[in-house]
Order: C-alpha cells, then sequence, then structure tokens
C-alpha cells in the first residue's frame, strides 16, 4: 500500500429517520462513534475534520452542523479542517480530505454529512425557514420561472431524453423499482415497502416526466468517513479502501444552463486518472435525488452510450442486485432516505468488504464507482480494496 495514498477506513452511520428528535449533534456523534470503533482509532488520532456544506445558519434542516461544533463536541485537535457549499458537491469534502492527507497535512481526517430536513419541517419553531424580502443568489435565475425545486430544471434535461432519444417512463421506473427492492434489505432504510410498475405510473407528477417516486426523501440522519493517509495505516484495524480515483466538476447556476449535466464531464475525467476500466467495477452507488441522475451517470461514466441509458436499465435485470452491475444496493435515496451523497460512498465501502448482510452482492467486489450530484455540480470516486 503507497504512503501517498488515500484511504476510506472507518465508516458510521446514525439512526436514520423522518421527524427524529434526536438532537443532529448527537446524530453526528452517533455515527462518528460508529467509524471510529470499525477504525479502530480513538478521538486523540483524529487530525482533520471535512464536511459539506458547513453550518447552514439559514437553513438549519439542510445543514445543521458544522465542522466548528464537531471539533469542539469532540475535543478534536485538528492540523486541517474545512467546510463549506462551494465544491463540486456533497462528495468534494472527501476529496478534499484526500488531498490533505496526500499533502501530509493531516493524518485521519472525519467527513461527514448531517442532515436533519425532515425533522425540521416538523418543528419549525425551532428550525425556522429561511424568509427573505427580495430574490437574489441562485434563487433569482429560478425563481421568476416559478422552478422552486431541483425538480424543475432537472426534469428539462431528462425531457431531451424523451424527445431525443425516446426514454420512457416504463424505463426511468427502473431506478424506483430497483432502490426500493434494495431499500427492503437494509434495515436502516427510511422506506421499506415495496413499488410496482403499476404504482409508479399512476404517482402523482411533480415536474413531467418525473412522478413522486422518481423523488429522494427528506430524512434526518448523519453519515461519516474516515478518510486516512496510507502512512497512517498501521494505526488502523479495519480493511481499507483505497480512493483510486477523484474527480468533479461545477458548472454555471445560472437559468442560462450548461447544454450537458456535470456528470458528463465529471464521468469522463474519473477514468482519465486511473488504469481501473469500466469492466472492473463491481457495483455503483449513484446519487440519485432524482431517478434521472442516474441515467445520466451511467451514461457519463461509460457503462452505455449517451442517450442509451433508458434501455440500458429496461427491465430492471441488469442493474438489479444480482445483475451484473448492481444498482444503489442499500436504496439509494429514493429508498433508503436523503443522506444527501455520504451514503453512496457508506455503501459502497460496506459492499466492498463484504459487510452488507442481506444485500450484500455475489462474488468478491474488489471495484465500486460512488458520486454524489450531477446537475451544476459533479463528483466521482473510484473506490478500489486492493
Amino acid at each position: 500500500m503507497a504512503a501517498a495514498e488515500a484511504y476510506i477506513t472507518g465508516v458510521g452511520q446514525s439512526a436514520v429517520g423522518a421527524g427524529q428528535t434526536r438532537h443532529p449533534l448527537l446524530l453526528t456523534l452517533d455515527a462518528t462513534r460508529e467509524a471510529l470503533d470499525e477504525a479502530g482509532l480513538t478521538i486523540a488520532q483524529i487530525d482533520g475534520v471535512s464536511t459539506y456544506p458547513g453550518r447552514a445558519q439559514g437553513y438549519l434542516g439542510f445543514s445543521p452542523v458544522g465542522a466548528d461544533e464537531l471539533i469542539d463536541a469532540l475535543g478534536i485537535r485538528a492540523t486541517w479542517y474545512a467546510g463549506g457549499s462551494e465544491i463540486s458537491s456533497q462528495l468534494g469534502a472527501v476529496v478534499a480530505a484526500a488531498a490533505a492527507v496526500r499533502a501530509g497535512l493531516a493524518r485521519h481526517v472525519l467527513c461527514f454529512r448531517t442532515v436533519y430536513e425532515a425533522a425540521a419541517l416538523a418543528r419549525p419553531e425551532e428550525y425556522p425557514p429561511l424568509r427573505r424580502e427580495r430574490v437574489d443568489g441562485q434563487a433569482q435565475w429560478f425563481a421568476p420561472f416559478n422552478a422552486t425545486s431541483p425538480a424543475n430544471w432537472t426534469a428539462q434535461y431528462a425531457m431531451r431524453h424523451v424527445k431525443r432519444y425516446g426514454l420512457t417512463r416504463e424505463q426511468l421506473a427502473q431506478i424506483a423499482l430497483t432502490a426500493r427492492a434494495n431499500a427492503m434489505l437494509n434495515p436502516r432504510a427510511l422506506v421499506r415497502q415495496p413499488l410496482t410498475m403499476d404504482e409508479y405510473l399512476a404517482g402523482r407528477m411533480i415536474s413531467t416526466p418525473l412522478c413522486v417516486y422518481d423523488c429522494d426523501r427528506f430524512t434526518d440522519a448523519s453519515t461519516v468517513l474516515i478518510v486516512s493517509a496510507g502512512a497512517a495505516l498501521d494505526e488502523v484495524r479495519c480493511q481499507p479502501v483505497r480512493i483510486a480515483a477523484m474527480a468533479g466538476t461545477v458548472e454555471r447556476h445560472s437559468w442560462d444552463q450548461a447544454e450537458w449535466m456535470a456528470s458528463y464531464p465529471t464521468g469522463r475525467d474519473l477514468w482519465k486518472r486511473t488504469d481501473y476500466r469500466v469492466e472492473d467495477v463491481d457495483t455503483v452507488q449513484l446519487y440519485d435525488g432524482f431517478s434521472f441522475f442516474v441515467l445520466t451517470w451511467l451514461e457519463a461514466l461509460g457503462f452505455c452510450d449517451v442517450g442509451s441509458g433508458g434501455r440500458f436499465v429496461e427491465g430492471g435485470k441488469r442493474i438489479a442486485r444480482d445483475g451484473e452491475l448492481p444498482l444503489n444496493t442499500f436504496g439509494g435515496q429514493i429508498g433508503a432516505g436523503r443522506l444527501h451523497g455520504f451514503g453512496f460512498a457508506h455503501e459502497a465501502v460496506v459492499q466492498l468488504r463484504g459487510r452488507a448482510g442481506e444485500r450484500q452482492i455475489g462474488g468478491d467486489p474488489r471495484v465500486a464507482v460512488c458520486t454524489s450530484g450531477g446537475g451544476p455540480l459533479a463528483t466521482a470516486l473510484l473506490l478500489a480494496r486492493d
């Protein structure tokens, strides 16, 4: 194992729910404790913290805990830390941590993402929503067109696939059906009921062609990943998983949208930074804030041609847990809950270690791809147990 490499060592996750009463900082501590226990590390050995997007004071449901708070709560002596939204999506926090340990700025970086959106909606008096007198910032490009949800601009890209490439709702449904089937085997999943094609097709439309079952669900939970330097692996007792390659892209946010979502250049760049190839991948954990994102990632990463994502997933067998390319084996955000990007890296590590229980894929998985974002922001990680 090369001393200059970065590895994911401990991984942890709190209870996952909707409308939890446990404080979000305590959920973060729960996930941290699990990650430390798995890695065999102590708080004293953690010298870095990385998160996305940091504490969002105006929208505490979206991000209620920042790096400063976790450092203070745990008494971490950090030689490096970071937390902010101006990075290439959620897993950009892991990219930053990997860069830090490779540069020798830290040995073990605790990366976390905590969400509390369902609880905040249930208790607005404790977590008041942001109210503004005027429209400014990024909202100026969307609010005047009543595009108040990312579902609106995602639907525009999806409709291009419908019109230009023949994407059907039955094809798109396979993402949601697969997520629900896998979530039923995940004891921490938020939704553990099956979904049928008839139920999907009858679902309430949100923004054509996306229906309610194409959207992830507000969730309260915390996920932690510890990124360790290769030179520090002698301090770790778990099976390290190497971050074999990383890529990210930031496109403009304005209404004058980029022609292609950020997933496409990110997917191409990932393979420029590794000797691994598409055919080496044993499982993919692809961001599904909306089901259409998954199709774009499959195309972007080269698992199928651009425009053929719908045909690639048609019937659902190829992406099933026992198929040739197991997808979102924990249920994704559509089934397991909106863990906002970090859940995909967590699951990739769990699968590569063979510790996924009932949902464990067959064979001896050694290589996985996990992603976050995919619209104006995108990040991809190639993870290897080598």
